[in-house]
């Protein structure tokens, strides 16, 4: 059983001019065998919560707690965090020149586990995991993201998820930029990961669209860097059919 439990959060980010607070007490608590949407309008501190849970410097913790089974990861490092179980697929995939996509996973498996994998075994790994999300196997000696479409660097995302087996997942706004055949074949992968029951999934998203292929349990609408309402399935429906006025008018 794995439980992401977010207490109190506030979250300045670093700009020129000097922080700027995006987190204002968020209070979130997400159980593995369910599947939390996170959902908002633009600019409401969806990506911030994702970004300072998994470590990234240019968001400032100020107050709260964040833990995973019991673990503060506010006081670990990026890679502390990952090896504690947690695993972030960004909305905007960094490239990685001169780095190919097969030493990558490998690095990435071998930092999780403490030890590298067996390479005949790992190639089987990769190339299954690949094929799942429809990309062939030429695709590991390509750099990681370097001249990647938006649907190979989500699929990509989901074949780490694939391989790495975390703990829980953030996904944020995977869906972002994918036409309905790669939304269908990401979404598969998103499931896969989840049918075991016991892996915690945090999807971050704008859009109902991938939820009619990811069924959330639990809906989290987020408005002003807190969360203004938290309900079932039926709540998604409902920003579908009247969007966010409701809750921005609220928070105004």
């Amino acid at each position: 059983m794995a439980t992401l439990a977010i207490s109190g959060l506030h979250v300045d980010v670093l700009t020129e001019t000097g922080p700027i607070e995006i987190l204002k007490g968020v209070d979130l608590t997400a159980d593995s065998g369910k599947v939390h949407a996170i959902m908002g309008p633009n600019g409401s501190g969806k990506s911030t919560l994702a970004y300072s849970i998994a470590g990234h410097p240019k968001y400032r913790i100020t107050s709260g707690s964040v833990t995973l089974d019991g673990v503060e990861l506010t006081k670990l490092t990026v890679d502390e965090r990952a090896r504690a179980g947690l695993f972030l697929a960004m909305q905007y995939p960094v490239e990685v020149p001169g780095v190919s996509v097969a030493n990558f996973l490998r690095s990435a498996k071998t930092a999780l586990d403490g030890q590298a994998p067996k390479v005949r075994t790992w190639v089987k790994d990769v190339n299954a995991a690949l094929n799942k999300l429809e990309l062939d196997s030429a695709f590991s000696s390509r750099s990681v993201n370097e001249g990647f479409s938006g649907g190979e660097k989500k699929r990509h995302e989901i074949a780490q998820l694939e391989l790495l087996n975390p703990t829980f997942a953030i996904l944020d706004e995977t869906d972002s930029g994918l036409d309905i055949d790669a939304l269908k074949v990401v979404s598969d992968g998103i499931n896969r990961y989840t049918a075991g029951g016991d892996r915690g999934l945090l999807l971050i998203t704008h859009y109902t669209r991938i939820l009619r292929y990811v069924h959330p349990d639990v809906v989290h609408v987020f408005v002003d860097g807190r969360v203004a309402e938290t309900g079932g399935k039926e709540l998604a429906e409902e920003l579908e059919a009247n969007g966010y006025e409701r809750f921005t008018r609220k928070a105004a």
